[in-house]
């Protein structure tokens, strides 16, 4: 079986993969306890039953579930995602526009910081196994990874935004930005990083210890190799083996993880978009939990997983471009 035939397979058991998730995720919804309607008729201060009515057949949710089944697979797969249950009615692919930059920027810029640092600490601390640097990255990664997301978080405002002032604490630009638009490019980018600083630091932390204790288990598995003795009898530079030999050969489950990282990336960084007030889809996703907006979820929960199907897709291809002994077939 050829390239070809491999990425024919691929695709159907992830067109197979997609009618079961969306299958799972309308059942999970129909299954949940509590009315979302009953939150909706709070918020929006319904009183009489008969307006609570006329909202419920206006979402359809007075319909058949075989009905309901249909019409929400037609959607999910047109992308017509609808309208959320919050006030306002916010139509939901327009929402998701509207925050998705600050989530591509945010998780974008701390996943590929998080890959960088902790690859290169990781070949580093491999190299130097049982030394003092290999024993101190080690230790620093487990405690950083281990402390919670919010925590870091926290203890980053305490200190930068309200002790020192450095930067801001909330938002994703300037509020006077509402009034009066930067003069500039350079000066919108500038108030853009200032205020993505911590909530990147925050999550740079929390993720590149996964990355390193990864890589560094990888490669001192691939440093006692034949052929890497025999790229270090042969002369060559100790930076020429480490990333161009052994790391390549060492970089499989690096991809893996490494795409599953990326895949997650529409779902946002929940929990520190949350502390930060940062408005992407993470801080969307939070609101959406918190007000039982159900077409919210679902929409975003399908997008998360075609988003991860597709990583696992990519990274499967990406096997044999990187490890030539890997065949398709």
């Amino acid at each position: 079986m050829g390239l070809k035939a491999y990425l024919a397979k691929r695709v159907i058991f992830a067109v197979i993969t997609v009618f079961i998730v969306l299958t799972v995720n309308f059942v999970i919804f129909e299954l949940m306890p509590g009315d979302p309607m009953e939150v909706f008729a709070s918020s929006a201060r319904l009183q009489d039953l008969e307006q609570v009515e006329r909202v419920r057949a206006l979402f359809g949710l007075d319909q058949p579930i075989h009905i309901r089944y249909i019409k929400y697979m037609s959607s999910m797969l047109t992308g017509q995602f609808g309208y959320s249950f919050s006030p306002g009615h916010e139509d939901i692919s327009e929402g998701i526009m509207e925050r998705l930059l600050n989530t591509l920027m945010l998780i974008g810029i701390s996943t590929v910081l998080s890959v960088l640092i902790g690859v290169v600490a990781g070949v580093i601390a491999a190299q130097k196994r049982g030394g003092v640097y290999d024993s101190s990255s080690v230790l620093a990664s487990l405690v950083t990874y281990s402390l919670p997301s919010f925590w870091i978080g926290m203890v980053l405002l305490l200190v930068f935004h309200r002790n020192l002032g450095w930067f801001p604490g909330a938002g994703v630009v300037p509020p006077q930005w509402s009034i009066t638009p930067p003069e500039n490019l350079f000066v919108e980018i500038v108030g853009r990083l200032r205020h993505l600083f911590l909530p990147v630091v925050t999550l740079v932390l929390f993720q590149y210890g996964g990355y390193l204790l990864l890589t560094r288990a990888t490669m001192l598995e691939t440093l006692t190799e034949d052929y890497i003795i025999t790229a270090r009898a042969k002369g060559l530079k100790e930076r020429t083996v480490l990333f161009r030999h052994a790391l390549k050969n060492a970089s499989l489950p690096l991809i893996t993880n490494a795409a599953i990282s990326f895949g997650f990336m529409f779902s946002g960084a929940i929990i520190t978009e949350q502390v930060f007030t940062y408005p992407g889809l993470g801080y969307w996703l939070w609101q959406a939990i918190t007000f039982n907006d159900y077409p919210v979820l679902q929409t975003m929960f399908f997008i998360i997983s075609l988003c991860v199907i597709a990583a696992n897709l990519i990274a499967d291809l990406l096997y044999g471009v990187i490890d030539p002994r890997i065949k398709y077939g």
